[in-house]
């Protein structure tokens, strides 16, 4: 080759060849198809330059436009029934297949089906989430509760189908906010407890209702860090060993307790010889089944998860080996001001982050709920920041093979939080921010429904389950004040 290049005749016969190719090319890629079957270029080969033309003008034009049509409505709602049973929007209409090929082995008895669920206040009830679990392990089996903190980062904490009490002084917590600015060991939650006092203690239960009665083993997630302090592990009120957390670097530790599968307790108290920080306490069985990670936040926005340490977020997530991971924010950043554009591309890096953290998983983006804005005469009005969150998420959710929920579609479309929180029993909260407890009862439904499309009928059997009566508001958030905390 070097050769051929160097010789001046072959650089001049390659040129006239070139030329002549292009003529001929352009000819057929015109359309005067009277050039090409006059010269010596016969028909494939001429199909072959046009293609190959054609081929290039489309690597230099850019992508088309994502086309949002929206989502179905599963079925017509019940005389009475708030909302909407909606599908999951996505690129292809295969984001849920990881999902259910993990059900599938656990309704074979061949495995376990782990869904991990981000997101603020609405998450942070364990509400919809907590019907989700109960629906799911009534169906596929109870593999245990999953993750939950050892102490009360907050006072409102809780999570369904698990018992856990704390000492309410001497503990500490950090999760992320709003004016969070360095990255921190925020681990798998995006929030901790900790302490370097003597005597500090929380305690994880299974319950005794028909779900979460069983345990079979206790991961317990904490951080190893130079002087870290140490801490006792009781199991059933007996004590089981001393954990020292130091090291001499900074990442995360792990005690994992293996018992008979049945009704147990894990306790952690703290020695006073240093900082313990714990994350979690993963409480499973190892059985088949289904097991739901609740990982919610009051106040919460998606860009927070970028503040997380990158290595110790990666390493807690896939250590819960999820085959879903679904990420619910949008209500607070409806009433924030960042650019739309910044704002879509902290989405989109948080997405790409788990897809790359966990790429054999389903992943599900879950809109904004409605929020509309109150006028000075009471009346309500449309936020129209709502919207663009929404088309936001799909656009990104679609570009990174990933499903998207419309909360805003699901309730009934823009101002339906109005229709209700007015409604009698009332669905929405007077805050007209969050559902009331049947308001998220009724949100897991439709969502359960629409995660088990196409799972051989299985989500119009969830669909038809029934809802619980309570109508008081969900006490997540604090301020009162028609406000996301």
């Amino acid at each position: 080759m070097k050769r051929v290049a160097q010789s001046p005749l072959a650089i001049v016969v390659l040129g006239l060849v070139a030329a002549f190719a292009w003529s001929a090319g352009y000819d057929v890629a015109t359309g005067d198809g009277h050039a090409a079957a006059d010269g010596p270029m016969d028909r494939a080969t001429a199909t072959q330059v046009t293609e190959g033309a054609r081929a290039q003008q489309r690597r230099n034009e850019p992508p088309p436009p994502i086309v949002r049509q929206g989502p179905r409505i599963l079925r017509d709602p019940a005389e009475g029934e708030m909302g909407y049973d909606i599908s999951i929007e996505d690129r292809d209409g295969h984001s849920m297949d990881a999902l259910h090929r993990a059900l599938r082995r656990a309704e074979r008895g061949e495995g376990q089906a782990r869904l991990v669920f981000y997101g603020a206040s609405h998450v942070a009830s364990d509400l919809f989430t907590g019907y989700i679990r109960r629906e799911l392990q009534r169906r596929f089996g109870d593999a245990g509760h999953g993750i939950i903190l050892p102490a009360h980062p907050w006072p409102s904490y809780r999570h369904r189908d698990v018992d856990m009490e704390s000492s309410r002084r001497n503990w500490d917590s950090e999760k992320v906010r709003g004016g969070t600015r360095d990255i921190d060991h925020f681990g798998v939650a995006g929030t901790y407890v900790e302490s370097d006092r003597a005597g500090a203690w929380g305690r994880v239960s299974t319950d005794d209702g028909e779900l979460g009665s069983k345990a079979s083993l206790f991961d317990v997630y904490y951080l190893q860090q130079p002087e870290g302090g140490s801490f006792d592990v009781f199991v059933d009120g007996r004590r089981t060993e001393r954990v020292s957390t130091a090291g001499e670097g900074t990442q995360g530790g792990y005690a994992t307790y293996r018992v008979p599968d049945g009704e147990h307790q894990l306790e952690v108290r703290t020695v006073g010889d240093g900082m313990v920080r714990f994350f979690g306490v993963a409480v499973e069985r190892e059985t088949p089944g289904v097991i739901v990670d609740t990982l919610g936040i009051n106040g919460a926005r998606a860009r927070y998860h970028l503040l997380w340490d990158d290595t110790l977020y990666r390493e807690h997530l896939r250590r819960r080996q999820p085959d879903l991971v679904v990420i619910a924010y949008g209500t607070n950043e409806s009433g924030d001001e960042v650019p739309i554009e910044r704002y879509e591309q902290r989405v989109r890096e948080v997405m790409t982050r788990i897809r790359e953290t966990t790429p054999d998983a389903s992943c599900l983006l879950v809109g904004p709920s409605d929020r509309p804005v109150r006028r000075d005469d009471g009346s309500y009005e449309d936020r129209p920041r709502t919207h663009q969150l929404i088309e936001a998420q799909h656009r990104v959710a679609v570009q990174t093979g990933c499903g998207f929920f419309d909360l805003v579609a699901f309730s009934g479309g823009p101002l339906s939080m109005v229709e209700w929180s007015a409604a009698d029993p009332a669905f929405g909260a007077p805050d007209h921010v969050h559902y009331t407890r049947r308001g998220y009862e009724r949100l897991g439904q439709s969502l359960l429904a629409a995660l088990l499309e196409g799972y051989g009928g299985a989500g119009e059997a969830a669909a038809s389950s029934s809802v619980v009566t309570d109508d008081e508001p969900d006490p997540t958030y604090e301020d009162g004040n028609g406000r996301p905390d």
